[in-house]
């Protein structure tokens, strides 16, 4: 497993791009994984600049991880969503990353019908398409009130796109939200996940914290996120389970301070690197 971390991290403060790969090189970081709104303001604005920065990442052998946006799959006019597509796989190819991630709708699969289902399937299908023709793997997060909300949900849409056409961003405490055992979860889904996103809290009650409203919200509340060993997510015992699978691990942090919230937790994901490597 190697470890990125997420630019939209870093979406109320004011800090280029350069200095971002800065850190990410003096903590050892393996690649960082991009907010398509970042990745917009790069290619419209320090096109030249970024260009250099992605030539010298790669003869590191450091990577763009992931490019995440969203996708809208239920609106009327799917046809602005098939639009948008075509720019972030653009976007994704001017990163050289194979991956983008969206969501599976923004409606709870409990409160989905049958014909609404079949019609979110068959738009992601396409959008999936879209991404296979050039070579980009759609990807989409294990998250609440969407059709990968559960674990049944998200085995039922895998298995109706198809053809290992679609995988998974797994969100740790998002599939913790599936209820059930987590690593039971971990080792039924492996087959699709070709990411992941880390992140903890204190106590499963704090778990609203992660909803969009509060975590887009420069004024939202941020008491109860933590680093990831010190939450009631045991990502000791994960790791054991998962360090094993080729693919990245993005720790998405979304408290204060984020160069240091995001130094100790890689810190930490390095020691425990070193300690199941020794066994």
């Amino acid at each position: 497993m190697k470890y990125s971390f997420c630019t939209i991290s870093f979406r109320h403060q004011l800090i280029s791009f350069a200095e971002l790969l800065r850190f990410m090189r003096e903590k050892q970081f393996e690649g960082i994984e991009i907010w398509g709104v970042h990745a917009m303001g790069l290619y419209e604005h320090e096109r030249k600049e970024t260009q250099e920065l992605l030539r010298g990442m790669a003869e590191d052998d450091l990577a763009v991880s992931m490019l995440s946006d969203y996708l809208d799959i239920e609106e009327e006019s799917f046809a602005r969503s098939e639009q948008k597509c075509e720019q972030l796989i653009r976007l994704a190819h001017w990163l050289g990353t194979p991956r983008l991630r969206t969501f599976a709708g923004n409606k709870a699969s409990s409160l989905v019908t049958i014909g609404e289902r079949d019609v979110y399937t068959e738009r992601l299908r396409k959008l999936c398409h879209m991404c296979g023709e050039e070579g980009v793997q759609l990807i989409v997060e294990t998250h609440p009130g969407t059709l990968a909300d559960d674990l049944d949900s998200t085995l039922t849409l895998l298995s109706d796109i198809g053809q290992d056409s679609l995988r998974l961003n797994f969100d740790v405490l998002h599939v913790w939200e599936y209820g059930g055992d987590l690593l039971h979860m971990l080792h039924v889904l492996e087959p699709w996940i070709d990411h992941f996103h880390f992140k903890n809290i204190a106590s499963p009650s704090q778990v609203g914290l992660f909803n969009p409203g509060n975590i887009y919200s420069a004024s939202g509340d941020r008491e109860g996120m933590v680093p990831l060993h010190q939450g009631f997510l045991d990502y000791r015992k994960l790791l054991e389970e998962a360090s094993h699978l080729d693919c990245y691990a993005s720790l998405e942090w979304f408290g204060p301070s984020p160069l240091s919230a995001l130094a100790e937790d890689i810190d930490w994901l390095h020691k425990q690197r070193y300690s199941l490597a020794r066994g």
